[in-house]
């Protein structure tokens, strides 16, 4: 029987296989077939939002509150629309796990009172960006669009600093060979009792001027300013506006909003005079809306 005859290329090629199968394994390559554009680690997703979910917003707000904001309620003779005004009227919402509201508007005899208390749940769809952080960019675009003033000094750091001068200005008195005051104007007065001054060296007396034309009289004072608040939330404003159209009454809006990790929250308390020439108390309606806030926060915070 003839043998068939031994190819030495083939012999060859076998050789190279074998090789390239066991080849590599002395350099320390390892012997996985990882892209190496990849870390093989995956990137971690930011961590959630604190809430998942929302209140029921005209729920929110206890009736004892609703009754010190809108003293109209219990005017209302009708039970039935008693309880109908308290019960408040929810606004559209699409996503009641997301944004949810609610308006009440109640008179009285002494005035006409709007509240509106709105709740939104921040999520964010970047898996790199937290919901707080998410949260906290809008805030910081709602905090814009109020345009805050920027704060003022208080009277008494003025009283303080205004002191400060006069005492310097007594302590080194006039200058070395300046005349005094008699001298350059011939004496005391002596159509004055007591050397001073008549009416019309000093301007107009003080009796005749208008006290709303005076900037003392008219500023707002500085604790009633809109300003950001620093005991509300993880941050939070006040904004206060009165407007008036034409000869109709005051109105006066009280914006108080904050936002506790991704929730944030705005409260518009409103109150329009039924007199004209009658202007709502900002201190008073600042207050109310302000202990509104701070209870709806230690609500969502329980």
């Amino acid at each position: 029987m003839q043998r068939k005859a031994y190819v030495p290329g083939v012999a060859a090629l076998l050789a190279a296989v074998l090789a390239g199968c066991t080849g590599g394994s002395g350099d320390g390559a390892t012997a996985d077939d990882s892209n190496p554009g990849q870390s093989g680690v995956a990137t971690e997703a930011a961590e959630p939002g604190k809430y998942r979910t929302l209140p029921e917003p005209c729920g929110a707000v206890d009736d004892k509150s609703l009754g010190a904001l809108l003293p109209g309620l219990e005017e209302i003779a009708d039970e039935e629309q008693r309880d109908k005004a308290y019960a408040g009227e929810p606004t559209l919402a699409y996503d009641t796990d997301r944004k949810v509201g609610c308006r009440w508007k109640v008179e009285s005899a002494d005035a006409t009172n709007h509240l509106f208390v709105d709740f939104e749940r921040v999520v964010s769809y970047d898996t790199a960006v937290s919901d707080d952080s998410e949260a906290e960019e809008l805030f910081a675009e709602q905090v814009e669009a109020a345009d805050l003033p920027e704060p003022v000094a208080s009277d008494s750091a003025s009283d303080s600093a205004s002191d400060s001068a006069s005492d310097s200005a007594s302590d080194s008195g006039p200058p070395s060979g300046a005349p005094s005051s008699e001298e350059t104007s011939g004496g005391p007065e002596s159509d004055t009792p007591g050397g001073t001054p008549s009416s019309s060296a000093s301007g107009p007396a003080s009796s005749s001027a208008d006290p709303s034309s005076s900037p003392s009289a008219s500023a707002t004072p500085a604790d009633l300013q809109p300003r950001l608040l620093d005991d509300l939330g993880d941050e939070a404003f006040v904004d206060d506006a009165l407007s008036s159209s034409g000869s109709t009454a005051k109105r006066r809006t009280v914006t108080v909003a904050f936002r506790t990790s991704n929730v944030m929250v705005t409260i518009e308390y409103a109150e329009q005079s039924a007199m004209l020439g009658v202007v709502p108390d900002s201190e008073e309606m600042q207050d109310m809306a302000r202990n509104l806030a701070s209870r709806l926060a230690d609500s969502l915070s329980g």
